[in-house]
């Protein structure tokens, strides 16, 4: 709770002066004033970040939390629960979509069991388990508050580790069969807009499994009494282990002053609710791409952000990230 607490006291300001010499460079350059568009409002705010005008990024890396949820037992996936520990072992071992293509980033990846169903030993994940896998949200809350801040904290010592280690860039991932259904939950609480316009097919559901799914969310918040106000309420009662672990990872950047890349929806509903914790988290956030998942775009307009990319991406584990790493 001390570090969570440190990282809700954080200032989170960005230096306005280093911003302003920046901006001041950029518009010397030989180029007309703004043509280079994102590229110069991304340099500006990594001054105002950094506090240097001048910045580089040889260092860069990948944090995937992974953990399963309870919420799988009422069919809205079509991927099985074990797919999770399975992905987990393919990602450190170098043959997933992430790592392959974090390999192509000159990025580093750093894989963490924060919550999978099974216990795994495996070369390359980072076991930071706090339970195995969240309580199903159909029947009760996905974990209590004490596991919630402990998940959250854990994204923060992460992050803590990679800005000793001389980390400049982080991205962010997760693995975790039923979190598109955990993160819509936890967006429907926020956003004004109806279940139905956010929650997708996630890993590929039929129309039915969709329908499925929206029911399974609508009885899970009404059971759970969700408190807004509360974010660390939201996360425990219909949230999941990757997400509050990812929140951390945000808060963590806000905390260390490290430029931190959201990846696609989950992701995204973790950076919202690190802005909801501390709202300067915002300053530290870069979105990357928009997640064809059906709320993708909607939590993009929400958070009144402007990814760099649309390629109809959806995989999630980070490959998003590494589209603004190149």
């Amino acid at each position: 709770m001390e570090l969570l607490e440190k990282a809700l006291n954080s200032p989170g300001d960005l230096y306005e002066k280093a911003m302003s010499e920046a901006r001041n460079r950029l518009n010397s350059l030989f180029k007309p004033p703004g043509s280079l568009g994102k590229l110069e409002t991304m340099a500006i705010q990594i001054a105002g970040i950094t506090g240097k005008v001048n910045n580089s990024f040889s260092k860069k890396l990948i944090i995937v939390m992974a953990a399963d949820n309870g919420v799988t037992e009422e069919g809205v996936s079509v991927k099985r629960v074990e797919t999770t520990a399975s992905i987990t072992k393919t990602m450190a071992a170098g043959g997933a979509g992430i790592s392959v293509l974090a390999r192509h980033a000159a990025s580093d990846l750093m894989v963490i069991d924060i919550g999978i169903k099974e216990e795994i030993e495996f070369t390359g994940v980072v076991n930071k388990k706090i339970r195995y896998g969240t309580g199903n949200i159909m029947k009760g809350p996905a974990m209590t508050r004490e596991e919630t801040i402990r998940a959250i904290e854990t994204g923060m010592e992460a992050v803590i580790e990679a800005s000793e280690k001389g980390y400049q860039l982080i991205g962010t991932g997760e693995a975790g069969i039923g979190n598109t259904t955990t993160s819509s939950a936890i967006f429907s609480i926020y956003a004004d807009t109806e279940i139905e316009d956010i929650t997708g097919r996630g890993a590929g559901l039929s129309d039915e499994g969709v329908k499925k799914k929206i029911e399974v969310i609508k009885k899970s918040i009404e059971f759970n009494h969700p408190d807004p106000s509360d974010p660390v309420d939201v996360l425990s009662k219909v949230g999941g282990l990757d997400i509050a672990g990812l929140t951390g990872c945000y808060l963590g950047c806000a905390f260390k002053r490290l430029p931190v890349v959201i990846d696609g929806f989950i992701s995204g509903v973790a950076a919202l609710m690190a802005i909801k914790l501390n709202e300067k988290a915002r300053n530290f956030m870069f979105p990357s791409h928009i997640s064809s998942e059906k709320g993708g775009k909607k939590l993009m307009e929400f958070l009144s952000m402007e990814p760099l990319v649309c390629m109809d991406m959806r995989l999630g584990e980070g490959t998003g990230c590494t589209m603004s790493f190149f």
